[in-house]
Order: C-alpha cells, then sequence, then structure tokens
C-alpha cells in the first residue's frame, strides 16, 4: 500500500512539471535574439527629424562671405553711359618742353595760366570707360581748346572710385594777344594747332547710382606748330619769326572738381 502511495506521488509531481514547462495557450513564443551585428554589420541608428541638419563647411563659408558682400555692398549696380562736367585751374607753357620759334615770347606770352571747362561723355564696360572730352581754357595772351578721345581703367573702393585715364586728341590756340592787351595786325591770322597726349588720375564719390562728385589731376604734352605769317618784308625783331614756320613741344597741368552722372 506504501508503495502504491509512493508511485502515485511520483507520477503527479512528473505532470506538473512538464504543464510548467509548456507554454500557455494562446501565446506566441520568444523569438530567439537578432544577430544583425554578425560579420561587422550594424544597422543604422534612428535620425532624429528634429535635430537640424548641419551644413558642409565649404557651403557655410561661402554662405558667410555672401552675407559680408551684400553687407557691404554700396548699391551703385551697373553703370553703361556716363557723362560729367568739370571746372579747374590750367597751367600752359607752349614752349615748355621743345622750343621752335612757334611763338617769339616778347610779344606773344608763352605761358599761361587761367580758368579751364570742359566735359565728357561715354559708356562703361565694368571697370573700362570709354569715350570723348572737351576742354576749352581762356586766358589773358590766347585761348586753348581741344577735343579728346579718352580711355579709363576704375578700381571700385565701395562709394569711391579711383581711376587712370589716357587721351590723345587735338588741340587749337587762337585769339592771340600783344603782350599790351591789344591786337596786333601782324598776328592778326596766328594760328597754332597740333595734337596733345594726356595722362591724369581722378578719385569719384557716388553719393548714389547716379550722382558723384570728384576731382581730376592730368598732366598733358602739346605737339603744337604753325604756318608761316605774311609779314613786311625786312620786318626784324620779335615779329620776324613768324615769317617762317614755327613748332614746339609745350606741356600743360590741369586740376579739376568734376560732377557726374551715371546710367
Amino acid at each position: 500500500m506504501r508503495v502504491h502511495s509512493l508511485s502515485c506521488a511520483l507520477l503527479l509531481s512528473s505532470a506538473a512539471s512538464a504543464g510548467a514547462q509548456e507554454a500557455p495557450a494562446g501565446t506566441t513564443p520568444a523569438s530567439p535574439p537578432s544577430n544583425l551585428e554578425a560579420g561587422g554589420l550594424r544597422p543604422p541608428e534612428a535620425v532624429d527629424s528634429q535635430q537640424p541638419t548641419q551644413q558642409p563647411a565649404g557651403e557655410a563659408q561661402v554662405e558667410t562671405e555672401l552675407e559680408k558682400a551684400d553687407s557691404e555692398d554700396t548699391g551703385r549696380g551697373l553703370e553703361f553711359v556716363w557723362l560729367n562736367g568739370e571746372v579747374g585751374y590750367q597751367i600752359v607753357g607752349l614752349q615748355a618742353l621743345s622750343d621752335g620759334d612757334l611763338v617769339d615770347g616778347t610779344v606773344v606770352e608763352n605761358n599761361q595760366s587761367g580758368l579751364v571747362f570742359g566735359g565728357g561723355l561715354g559708356v562703361r564696360l565694368f571697370v573700362i570707360t570709354l569715350g570723348a572730352r572737351f576742354r576749352y581754357g581762356s586766358f589773358d595772351a590766347w585761348n586753348m581748346w581741344s577735343v579728346n578721345a579718352e580711355g579709363a581703367f576704375h578700381v571700385p573702393l565701395g562709394k569711391l572710385d579711383l581711376y587712370f585715364a589716357l587721351s590723345a586728341g587735338y588741340v587749337s590756340l587762337g585769339g592771340f594777344q600783344t603782350d599790351s592787351g591789344g591786337g596786333s595786325s601782324g598776328l592778326s591770322d596766328l594760328a597754332v594747332s597740333g595734337f596733345d597726349v594726356r595722362a591724369s588720375a581722378g578719385l569719384d564719390y557716388y553719393f548714389s547710382n547716379t550722382f558723384s562728385l570728384g576731382v581730376n589731376l592730368g598732366g598733358e604734352a602739346l605737339f603744337l606748330s604753325r604756318s608761316a605769317l605774311d609779314v613786311p618784308a625786312g620786318t626784324s625783331g620779335s615779329l620776324a619769326v613768324y615769317a617762317e614756320d614755327g613748332s614746339s613741344v609745350g606741356a600743360a597741368f590741369t586740376p579739376t572738381a568734376v560732377v557726374g552722372l551715371h546710367f
């Protein structure tokens, strides 16, 4: 009887142990752990959509430079056509570089100085300007005017515009007076002409993209000549030099104030 009771107890214990090891009905057995890192591979981490995307260093530098350029922009815009007027003081020596009996120097003065007026117009292609310029100077002993073709190279410096110009053209002198201030019958037909070569530098300040004020300093060489005059035979003294052709190489220095319009 005791042996039979012990056998029953062992059977009941085995059944309980087997029931504990079986999965409850309606549940899914646990999946084995993933081995995605096998062979050195690893899935990418989740991206946080709230985290701002960082710009590459090159793009960030370009954006910084553009912001700096925008803050320093003068707002002048592109310029296609320009015109300006100028007034200044001109010093002229008709025989400063070479004396070929252009004028006698006694009846007609070689050296003069006085006010000069002028103007120019042309086109601009970025930093290059091309145009024409007229100047007129009225002096005590004679007057002088010139028409030049002009080209210049510009260096924009914010609202400032630095430039260097070269020009050449035709120059003419007339209205000669004697040293006493009156006309001379022997010099009534005296006419001098030639060509000039000019170099100058200037600086303009742009108050807006269409209006500027500036200064210009220029020097030029004057290559002048004249024809012989019909003077009475046997004339001597100062007027005798006009019986033959004459020429000279003169020089002029001209500082001016300039007002400009730009379109």
